[in-house]
């Protein structure tokens, strides 16, 4: 039997359950809105989708996205909700990232016959780990080359995001050194703007970071983003190198799955992808790709980081959805014969040593970025005693301590939970 790659979706739809289910697999195959007489029986039975499963779930009265003013005076039964698995075969587009987007997440999302449809997972045949090398580093090379064996990288984002000068961000990035830092990011607003070129970056901050590493032998890991056209990506990938750097940053819904997977097949150092534009995507559930899904195009791609967010984060994403994310960069994503391709999941958005605990509880280790801004530049200690209160707050989590417990003994960690609480 032909290999397949099987996707899953939640659907809601106004229309007998079974005939969307198949204008849905008709669209992304080999149908379109009324049969042809070149689309015989033997070409639907090798290239069409086919309807796997239909799992029914609850009906509403209302629906959940906006439909067209001609349809919805038709509906007299509510709008039904269910779980949906299609199947293609691979022969169809072989292992390409991009023409998979194209078959499980194209034009399906504006099927009128549906008030709701997303993408939910995706499960892919070998035949992709084939095709695409996937993460050159991962969690054992980040470590690797950042120093750090046990526990998890601590790290923070240059704020603000925008406005500094090369000099200024070297300044803070000089503190962020002497303070301890793992792990430093570039904003995903700041590539290579006028008021902050790439490379002046690089000329101002990687002196000081070699210099750092001379002296101690640890190289704290810099995320310089280079996100740009590919030959400008591949460019800024050169200069970081030479310069000494192990890791470049790409906003990988802005560069896009070629330009990721063509940066990978050149990189030398860490890739580290930032999920700018997630919201787009996540924030309904009733419309866009889920992370199950969603993150393993970019693992495949090439990524060594992603995103994941934090817990009680500033943004809208559920903790139970965090750590969801974060589970799911780290299990691995073909069988035990193939590459396993698990990335570093990246913990950040209103982070400190506060919600250190309940991370690593849910999680189960420490295998993580874990990205602070303010939960390191607003601690009553400064910088250092921010670092110190988050390693202070981990070592307490792996030995299973209590914060309020650990915390009496190691004051940083108290001046954290005091101020941040």
């Amino acid at each position: 039997m032909s290999a397949r790659i099987h996707a899953r979706y939640f659907v809601e739809t106004p229309c007998d359950l079974e005939h969307a289910a198949q204008v849905m697999a008709g669209e992304q195959s080999s149908g379109t809105f009324t049969r042809l007489a070149s689309e015989t029986d033997a070409l639907r039975t090798a290239h069409g989708a086919r309807v796997e499963s239909i799992q029914h779930l609850e009906v509403v009265d209302r629906p959940s996205l906006p439909m067209r003013a001609d349809l919805t005076p038709t509906v007299r039964h509510g709008y039904q909700r269910a779980l949906v698995e299609l199947s293609w075969p691979l022969e169809n587009f072989g292992p390409s990232l991009l023409n998979l987007v194209s078959t499980v997440a194209g034009n399906l999302f504006e099927l009128k016959e549906f008030s709701g449809l997303r993408l939910l997972d995706l499960e892919l045949p070998p035949a992709f780990a084939d095709a695409y090398p996937g993460p050159q580093f991962g969690t054992a090379g980040t470590r690797r080359l950042s120093g750090v064996e046990l526990g998890p990288l601590i790290g923070t984002i240059i704020k603000p995001s925008v406005g500094l000068t090369p000099e200024q961000t070297a300044e803070m990035v000089e503190q962020l050194i002497e303070g301890g830092i793992d792990f430093i990011k570039d904003d995903e607003l700041q590539a290579n703007g006028p008021h902050s070129p790439l490379k002046a970056r690089v000329d101002a901050i990687m002196p000081l970071i070699n210099a750092h590493a001379e002296r101690t032998g640890k190289k704290v890991m810099y995320a310089f983003n280079i996100s740009g056209d590919i030959d400008e990506m591949r460019a800024h990938h050169d200069y970081v190198v030479a310069a000494g750097g192990t890791c470049v940053m790409v906003a990988i819904n802005s560069v896009g799955l070629a330009g990721v997977a063509q940066l990978r097949r050149h990189c030398q150092v860490a890739l580290h992808g930032h999920r700018a534009g997630w919201g787009l995507y996540s924030r309904s559930p009733h419309i866009g790709i889920g992370f199950a899904a969603y993150h393993k195009l970019w693992r495949l791609a090439g990524v060594d980081h992603i995103h994941v967010n934090g817990l009680r984060n500033k943004f809208s994403e559920e903790d139970d959805s965090v750590i969801a994310s974060a589970q799911a960069c780290q299990a691995p994503l073909f069988g035990a014969s193939a590459p396993d391709y698990t990335v570093m999941p990246v913990f950040s958005s209103g982070q400190s040593a506060v919600q250190v605990a309940d991370t690593h509880a849910a999680l189960g280790n420490s295998d993580l970025i874990y990205c602070c801004g303010g939960g390191i530049m607003a601690h009553p200690g400064g910088i250092a005693g921010g670092v110190a209160s988050l390693r202070q707050a981990w070592e307490a989590a792996a030995a299973g301590i209590a914060p309020e417990i650990y915390s009496r003994d190691h004051i940083e960690l108290a001046q954290a939970m005091e101020t941040f609480r």
